[in-house]
């Protein structure tokens, strides 16, 4: 009878530890931390620049290498989909149209899925806020794709799936982030695919 109680309890044990480290690894190589912000296809953690970030952000920024920025330089946002939740691939034109929330610069690169530059025939990696063009209403407009587009286009990488990384200097909005909805980020509008 002793020997069945000590195996449930080892084999609980055991069960318990397996879950928490396949949690913890999903958490750590998948970027999860807690005080995250979403705005449409958007996703930016605030604090995880901060002194006081959650122990996963630190893990994940130590796995990657990354040095975050801190609430009062910016905030980083990034889009792993479209507007319609669906994956970023080079395979299709995407359109980025609509505001940014005000900061004094901003730059907008595409990133493989690891978060590295890709190199490409033009040599262009991303595009600054003194480098687009405005409407009247404050909106710009950027065409992602693999081949050459006319108007502002950014080369997305041939061949694979890819995110897209805004990052916003000096901005009052970083403190309250968690006040951004869709409509005050750009939108990401799958036109076609190959």
């Amino acid at each position: 009878m002793r020997l069945g109680v000590l195996i449930k309890v080892l084999l609980t044990l055991a069960l318990g530890a397996a879950l928490g480290l396949g949690a913890t690894w999903a958490a750590v190589w998948h970027g999860a931390a807690f005080g995250g912000v979403v705005a449409g296809p958007w996703r930016a953690w605030p604090r995880a620049g901060a002194r006081d970030r959650d122990p996963y952000a630190a893990a994940v920024l130590a796995r990657t290498g990354e040095i975050p920025l801190d609430l009062a330089e910016g905030l980083v946002f990034y889009a792993e989909t479209d507007s319609d939740d669906r994956a970023l691939t080079a395979a299709c034109v995407y359109r980025l149209r609509g505001p940014t929330p005000p900061a004094r610069f901003w730059t907008l690169t595409a990133t493989g899925a690891d978060g590295h530059l890709i190199e490409n025939p033009a040599g262009r990696y991303g595009f600054t806020s003194s480098e687009v063009l405005r409407d009247e209403s404050g909106a710009f407009e950027i065409v992602l794709s693999s081949r050459a587009r006319p108007g502002v286009w950014l080369p997305a990488p041939a061949g694979e799936t890819f995110r897209l990384v805004l990052r916003l200097y000096d901005t009052p909005v970083a403190a309250s982030a968690g006040a951004l909805g869709p409509a005050d980020m750009p939108a990401v509008i799958r036109e076609s695919c190959a």
